[in-house]
């Protein structure tokens, strides 16, 4: 059971580093659809407004922490179905 689980650990890195794209791509397109803007704006644009900087990266949160829980708990639960033990 804990070699399950300590082989889960190096899994884990390559599923958050690949969540990590994915959830840049994923931003990026629901920030073009809803800003009809290439780019979201970054925090020291003096162009953008306060609300735009705010809004921006609190979607650019949302976006990764939803992503990030899916992919670690798809992962987490194919290790259970492979090895049937749940990784902590």
């Amino acid at each position: 059971m804990k070699a399950a689980k300590i082989a889960y650990k190096p899994v884990g890195l390559v599923l958050g580093a690949g969540g990590g794209l994915v959830a840049s791509i994923v931003f990026k397109r629901v920030w073009k659809m809803l800003g009809h803007e290439e780019d979201a704006p970054e925090a020291t644009d003096e162009e953008r407004t306060w609300r735009e900087i705010l809004l921006a990266a609190a979607l650019q949160g949302a976006v990764f922490a939803v992503v990030k829980a899916a992919v670690h708990r798809a992962g987490a639960t194919a290790t259970r179905n492979l090895t049937g033990t749940w990784p902590d």
